[in-house]
This record gives structure tokens, C-alpha cells and sequence, in this order.
């Protein structure tokens, strides 16, 4: 646990030291998120460049606190969130199809499945290989999704890197606990500038960078004590909120008649809030409380029995499903940009 603290006060360190180099840089190269379309809720240029202060932040402190032997397992993850954040990166600058990302984010969750960071609950590998792509992608997609109000994604990324951080010491796990503890850290000081009101974006870089983190984490997350049939649900549980906006999403604008790939819009949860009469700020930290809620939950299911386990399961389900209806009966929500 001391350790895990190490690796947390180091990444907070050098996220806070770098984020404002990298919105300096950012503003000097014209990285910069201009507000000229309606979906836009921010009426200033701001700087991008923040995903690469997490990115560093991240990197260093593992390099600088990890144990040389745990680094050297964690390669493909390395690389493969490498490519994220440059693929964010590329996206932030100059702009790239939905399809291109997509199937950079299948490249880097290719990488994990040949570095044999995989799911491995089903009997047939072909499915294991099936769900690990399919989970990887949703859930970088999803916190990238996430990242739509000051703070928000990078709180949330934070508060479920702390679950597992938490959840891995609880299973003796170090690689998973310092790769979560330095995450927590990165999303920690990175949180100082973007928090309402920010002065600085994350962009893709950062957003795809910690979703890919996330999703790999929660693979590798093992619990000795309790039975898969049950535990799959964990890592399900901590990512819940970014797993239920992202399903929102897409559901709502299938139901519309849009691409939910290529069609962006202010209809996500924190959207949804706002119209319900939250300020930003509090919506934003109304989202941090069901994070936190789910993965609290998360924490019963890990010594829970299969009835309880699936039971809990089912209930969280049935509260996600009366969300999406609620959120979908909600009037005012701004109709999705069509894109030629």
C-alpha cells in the first residue's frame, strides 16, 4: 500500500508540473478546441494538450516507482496505450474518420490479445478473443464519449482507478494495483486545471489513452476468493457509469435514426442533467457519486455468493435499463448534428 501511495503522489507530481507545459505548447502549435458548432458548451478556445501530460505523468511514475520485473509484464499494455494516445493525438490536430479510429483502437486491443492480455472465462478462445475486443474498444469509446463537461472524464477515469487500486491491494495484485495508482494520480493532477472551469482539455489523446488503461486493468483484475461466474461483474460494475452513458448513446440515437458512430450531439448523462436543472458543475459531480456508488458495489460482488452476486447484477441492471428510459423522457435534448 505504501507503494501504491508512491506511485499516486508521483503521477499527482508530474501531472501537476506538466499540464501547464502542456497547455502552454498546446496554445504555441494551435492545439486547440475552437467552440464554432452548437454541440460545443465552452464559448473560449482551449487548449488540448492535456492527454499528453497524463500520458508522461503515467509513464514516468511507473518507470520511476514500478518494479522493474512488473514493468517488463506490462509491455503490450505500454504499447498499445501508446498508439491510443497517438491516435488521440493525430485526431486532436488534424482530424480523423470514425472508422479510422475505430480500427486504430482494434489495432491497439490486438496488441493486448497477442501479449495474452485477454478475458479467459468462456471455454471457447475464439469468444474470449471475441469479448476482449469487443470490451476494449467499448470502453476506451466510452470514456472518451465521457469526456463532454469540465472534469468529468478525467474525475470518473479517476474514481474507477481507484476502486481497482483499492480492489488490487485487497487481492495482493500488485501489477494491476501500480498501474491503477499511477492512473489515479495522472487523472488527480490533471484534475487541478480541468475541473469547472477548466483551462485546459484533455482531448482524445487522453480520453482514448485512460479508456484503453481502464479496460486493460480490468481485465487483468483476478479475485482468488470468489469464483469467475461471479467477479466478471466487477470490473463491469467500477466502469459502470461510462458503460451506461456510452449505452445511452447509442441506443438514443439508433432509436432517432442517426449513426451513433459519426454522429456527435449533447446527448450524453451530464447533458441530460443540465436539463433537469443541475448546473455543470453539479451534474458533473452527480456523475462522480454514481461512479463511486457502483463501485462500492463492485466491492460487496467480490465476496458475494453466486445468488447475491447475480442478484445485485440484476438490480444494478434493472436500475440502468428505468435510467435509460428516464433519460430518454426527458425533453429538450439537443437533437444530434446530422454530418454530411
Amino acid at each position: 500500500m505504501i507503494t501504491y501511495l508512491l506511485i499516486v503522489a508521483a503521477s499527482l507530481a508530474f501531472a501537476v508540473g506538466m499540464t501547464p507545459v502542456a497547455r502552454l505548447v498546446a496554445s504555441r502549435l494551435g492545439i486547440v478546441d475552437h467552440p464554432t458548432t452548437a454541440r460545443k458548451i465552452h464559448v473560449h478556445p482551449m487548449p488540448y494538450l492535456g492527454g499528453a501530460a497524463i500520458y508522461l505523468a503515467f509513464v514516468l511514475a511507473l518507470l520511476l516507482l514500478g518494479d522493474r520485473f512488473y514493468v517488463n509484464q506490462v509491455v503490450g499494455i505500454f504499447i498499445g496505450a501508446t498508439l491510443m494516445s497517438l491516435l488521440g493525438l493525430w485526431d486532436d490536430r488534424l482530424g480523423l474518420s470514425p472508422y479510422v479510429k475505430l480500427a486504430g483502437h482494434l489495432v491497439a486491443a490486438a496488441i493486448l490479445v497477442l501479449t495474452d492480455v485477454r478475458i479467459g472465462i468462456l471455454r471457447i478462445p475464439i469468444l474470449n478473443v471475441g469479448v476482449t475486443l469487443l470490451w476494449i474498444v467499448w470502453i476506451t469509446n466510452s470514456i472518451n464519449l465521457l469526456d463532454n463537461m469540465d472534469g468529468l472524464a478525467g474525475g470518473v477515469a479517476g474514481i474507477s482507478a481507484a476502486f481497482f487500486a483499492l480492489l488490487a491491494a485487497q487481492s495482493g495484485q500488485y501489477l494491476v494495483g501500480a498501474l491503477a495508482a499511477a492512473l489515479l494520480g495522472a487523472c488527480l493532477g490533471f484534475l487541478v486545471y480541468n475541473f469547472n472551469p477548466a483551462s485546459i482539455f484533455m482531448g482524445d489523446s487522453g480520453a482514448l489513452f485512460l479508456g484503453f488503461v481502464l479496460a486493460a486493468v480490468g481485465i487483468k483484475m483476478r479475485f482468488p476468493d470468489n469464483v469467475d461466474i461471479v467477479t466478471w461483474m466487477v470490473p463491469v460494475l467500477v466502469l459502470g457509469l461510462p458503460i451506461f452513458d456510452t449505452t445511452l448513446v447509442f441506443f438514443s440515437r439508433l432509436r432517432r435514426g442517426l449513426n451513433p458512430l459519426t454522429t456527435p450531439g449533447k446527448d450524453h448523462v451530464s447533458h441530460r442533467l443540465v436539463l433537469l436543472g443541475y448546473t455543470r458543475r453539479e451534474a458533473v459531480l452527480i456523475c462522480y457519486f454514481i461512479a463511486s456508488a457502483l463501485g462500492a458495489i463492485a466491492f460487496f460482488v467480490t465476496k458475494a455468493s453466486v445468488v447475491q452476486g447475480y442478484v445485485v447484477g440484476a438490480l444494478v441492471a434493472l436500475v440502468g435499463f428505468w435510467g435509460i428510459w428516464r433519460m430518454e423522457r426527458i425533453r429538450g435534448v439537443y437533437e444530434p448534428e446530422r454530418k454530411n
